[in-house]
């Protein structure tokens, strides 16, 4: 999806005894260096870890040719997906950071400008799924830095220009956090559809 709000994600689901996530060796290191937190923060790092584990699932298992597959009627595939969720994660992050600049103007991308974002949904020749979790990891670390440092969650700037976005409307850092959760939940049931369609698994059930 588009860094917009025209869907919701999938409604929220209680994790299985037996899909507790393994941390990558980024994700852990990543876990220690971030500050402690309480209260709302320690909110959202909890909704944050929650749904990258529901996307992260549904890889279990899978080379890296089971991860490129296109398993249903759509363009997507497990490794892109995550792909895209990292490429959407890094680009919110750095918007709350610096601002609108962190991301490119939508409302003027050409034909291979959007060519060159879809290969954020696929696997590419050389990528690994190991590869694709790894940056993931990275990426999910340094937001979750972000969340435990930074000064103020009401900070707010301008949206990127996008037709789907209303003209002049700002987010705060809050609602930029809450919504990388809630696309991660959203991409996190299309995984669920992707991997079910490929090999019968399923995150639950």
């Amino acid at each position: 999806m588009n860094f917009d709000e025209r869907t919701t994600g999938p409604a929220t689901r209680d994790e299985p005894a037996d899909a507790q996530a393994v941390p990558t060796a980024q994700a852990a290191q990543a876990a220690q260096a971030a500050p402690a937190v309480t209260g709302e923060r320690a909110d959202l790092l909890a909704a944050l870890a929650k749904q990258r584990h529901f996307l992260r699932f549904p890889t279990r298992d899978l080379t890296d040719e089971q991860a490129g597959l296109r398993t249903t009627a759509g363009e997507l595939c497990l490794g892109g997906l995550i792909k895209h969720v990292t490429s959407v994660e890094r680009g919110w992050a750095e918007f709350i950071r610096t601002g609108p600049s962190a991301m490119p103007d939508f409302t003027a991308m050409t034909e291979t400008d959007w060519a060159r974002r879809a290969d954020d949904f696929r696997m590419l020749p050389g990528e690994t799924l190991a590869g694709v979790l790894a940056a993931y990891a990275e990426v999910a670390g340094r937001t979750d830095e972000l969340v435990a440092t930074l000064p103020d969650l009401d900070a707010a700037w301008p949206l990127p220009k996008a037709p789907w976005f209303e003209a002049g409307a700002e987010w705060s850092a809050r609602r930029v956090l809450l919504h990388i959760v809630a696309e991660t939940a959203q991409h996190a049931g299309h995984a669920d559809i992707l991997r079910e369609s490929l090999d019968g698994a399923k995150s639950m059930g």
